[in-house]
């Protein structure tokens, strides 16, 4: 039985002391002890070996005991599963070089044995529940299936996903071949890690806010849709669509135990869209992180005291910045433990 179960139960709507918290992003960039792990290993090497990906994912958990911790890894392990070459230039990010752009590209594209392809993930999750103990769940995560269409197209990051839009545009049915190949992939891969072990899955829609809402529902929301229904008697599913806060009244009625909100969205918006009976999580600035750490905790309990402390669960609008300080970190967690509720 896991000890902590504050994350579990706020997924469930239950009535907690304080909202749980944890940080998009926090297996990794900011940690002095990640930083020596990166210094030897490339980024790839360090998501396919098992020791080394539970070992990050953990790390932050032992610093500053977070109420859950997430799997490190990179959502770009599905296209890679898939048949796509993937690589991770330092300074640069993801680049693609064969970038999917017409339906002669997408006959390499398959589906894949995500037991063969991808076990190496499902050994980092039994490695790192081991090391975890059962102190705290573990999340598993998926980028959204637009958001991969994303990369798949452009071949590499992008302000405006352009070349990824034009596709969706101009060949809708190869755009839409797309989407669904990846969705059967990534439902196989989410159900194989809570197999595994993982306690909730994240489906991380980072790129959803650069559709126009008509667009959202026709290339991504469809999609996240029928993740959700193939996992959701599985394992809770939380969906955080960056920017997406036109779409949170139907995210909220779609199965899903949680809303991820972005900084750009007030608590109070964000109860309101999503109609006031969904967890939601968020959505603290990651700048604000560069603030003092007593700003810091002054504004995290000001946010909480928005949020409401039930059926919320703390986190960052997006994910961490590598440069944002230790200790400014710390004051965020413990912000959140030092919780009480004042009227």
């Amino acid at each position: 039985m896991i000890k902590n179960t504050l994350f579990l139960r706020a997924l469930k709507g239950e009535n907690v002391e304080r909202p749980p918290v944890w940080m998009m992003r926090q297996a990794g960039r900011y940690l002095p002890e990640f930083m020596e792990i990166k210094a030897k290993y490339d980024f790839f090497t360090r998501c396919q070996t098992p020791e080394l990906a539970s070992e990050i994912t953990v790390q932050p958990i032992r610093r500053f005991g977070m109420d859950a911790a997430i799997l490190f890894s990179d959502i770009l392990v599905i296209p890679q599963a898939m048949n796509i070459e993937v690589e991770m230039k330092p300074n640069f990010g993801p680049y693609l070089p064969n970038p999917i752009r017409s339906r002669k590209d997408l006959d390499s594209v398959i589906i894949p044995n995500v037991h063969d392809s991808l076990a190496y993930v499902m050994e980092a999750i039994k490695a790192t529940k081991e090391k975890l103990n059962n102190e705290v769940p573990l999340i598993g995560f998926a980028g959204s299936p637009w958001t991969i269409l994303c990369y798949c197209v452009q071949g590499q990051g992008s302000k405006n996903f352009d070349k990824a839009k034009e596709l969706c545009f101009t060949q809708p049915d190869v755009a839409h071949e797309l989407l669904q190949k990846i969705t059967d992939t990534t439902i196989a891969y989410l159900k194989a890690k809570v197999n595994a072990g993982v306690n909730a899955v994240q489906v991380f829609d980072s790129w959803g806010g650069m559709l126009s809402p008509t667009d959202y529902e026709e290339f991504s929301w469809r999609y996240i849709q029928q993740i959700i229904d193939a996992l959701k008697e599985e394992a809770p599913v939380i969906v955080f669509g960056k920017g997406c806060w036109f779409a949170l009244g139907e995210m909220a009625s779609s199965g899903a135990a949680a809303l991820g909100v972005d900084w750009t969205c007030s608590a109070k918006n964000a109860r309101y869209l999503s109609g006031g009976n969904i967890t939601l999580q968020g959505n603290f600035d990651p700048s604000r992180l560069l603030s003092p750490p007593a700003v810091i905790k002054k504004m995290v309990t000001q946010m909480i005291n928005d949020f409401g402390k039930d059926k919320y669960i703390v986190n960052l609008g997006h994910g961490i910045l590598p440069h944002v300080p230790v200790e400014n970190a710390k004051a965020f967690i413990d912000a959140v433990k030092e919780y009480k509720i004042t009227y």
